[in-house]
């Protein structure tokens, strides 16, 4: 068994005990906010963290209405363009802390005089010396280069950091998050059924929206990194605007669709596959019945009703098991991808 199937499995004890460590430094850093309360919100990021910082933008800006930017790093590290960070919150997000450029993006906006946030699985990292606030993803060593346990801890990191900004988050449903993903991890010996299905899988897409937009981004990244699969990401929207082209009889689209405000226009892209006999899966729960009642379509559905506001963190744990199943379908090791390593430094 490969260590990231390993570290997807400890995702409930991590999530639960990141929550329990950390609640209590966000109410603290609550009432800071609420006397400086930030106009703009800036993430930094790289790789796996920036698909948790692509999440963190949807849910930031639906929760608290506060504009929030992803930063695009080499704006400072090699244009060396400057950058009005007053009056704004700088947040920082590093498996390992020691990315070169998100790091320079914080260090530049806290000479400014901007409120800057760390949020890191190393205590001693260079990021945890250079932001203001820090908060710890406590996942534990990660082993895998495969980065799984660490991105659920981000996006649940990044849940308490919209409730500390006012944002209508419940620290009661955050603490129903853990046995969320003990349930999703039942679906294990379905995934890797499936997963033989795809064992010749070169080429896919995978398809969200709003809230899971960036699910559907650390999936394909998953897909691309452990399995080498080249797998396209596209909102549903987005989707219809060119790339639907791509469609061919059996081609794989592997969909995430909670029930919602989202699934209607979702489901107007999964109807379009329909007739171009696309191989497509739908990543869902109990509360969406309507998409059972789709025929053709392959169902991995969690056993109970998630709200959509809820559903990222439940929702990509199948999609890591079937990542890391595949990759086993295909005789590759996940935890050693070929040419990448865990921590990469880019300027």
């Amino acid at each position: 068994m490969s260590r990231m199937l390993e570290e997807i499995r400890q995702q409930p004890d991590a999530l639960e005990k990141t929550l329990r460590s950390q609640l209590k430094r966000f109410e603290r850093f609550k009432k800071l906010v609420q006397k400086r309360r930030p106009r703009l919100i800036v993430l930094a990021a790289r790789g796996t963290s920036d698909n948790a910082a692509q999440f963190g933008r949807y849910l930031l800006e639906i929760t608290t209405g506060i504009p929030v930017s992803l930063a695009a790093p080499a704006i400072y590290t090699l244009y060396n363009a400057g950058v009005d960070f007053r009056d704004s919150l700088v947040v920082a997000i590093s498996q390992s802390g020691e990315s070169t450029d998100t790091n320079l993006v914080l260090a530049e906006a806290r000479k400014q005089g901007a409120l800057t946030v760390g949020i890191t699985n190393e205590a001693t990292s260079k990021l945890a010396g250079l932001a203001e606030h820090v908060f710890f993803v406590r996942a534990g060593r990660e082993k895998s280069v495969a980065a799984t346990k660490t991105y659920t801890g981000q996006v649940l990191m990044l849940y308490l950091l919209a409730y500390a900004l006012g944002g209508k988050i419940r620290p009661d449903d955050l603490a129903r998050l853990p046995e969320r993903a003990h349930l999703a991890l039942q679906l294990e010996p379905e995934i890797a059924a499936l997963s033989e299905r795809y064992r010749f899988m070169d080429h896919a897409v995978v398809m969200g929206r709003g809230l899971n937009y960036a699910t559907a981004f650390e999936f394909a990244l998953k897909l691309m990194e452990t399995c080498y699969v080249v797998a396209e990401r596209f909102s549903s929207a987005d989707f219809l605007h060119g790339p639907i082209a791509l469609v061919e009889p059996n081609f794989p689209v592997f969909v995430f669709a909670p029930s919602g405000v989202t699934w209607p226009p979702v489901r107007d892209a999964v109807d379009k596959l329909r007739p171009l006999t696309a191989e497509t899966v739908i990543i869902t729960d109990a509360s969406n019945r309507d998409a059972a009642a789709h025929p053709g379509n392959r169902l991995i559905r969690l056993p109970h009703g998630i709200r959509e506001l809820y559903t990222p963190i439940p929702y990509v744990i199948p999609a890591q098991i079937f990542a890391a199943c595949l990759a086993a379908q295909k005789g590759l090791n996940p935890d050693r991808p070929r040419t990448i390593t865990k921590v990469t430094r880019t300027l």
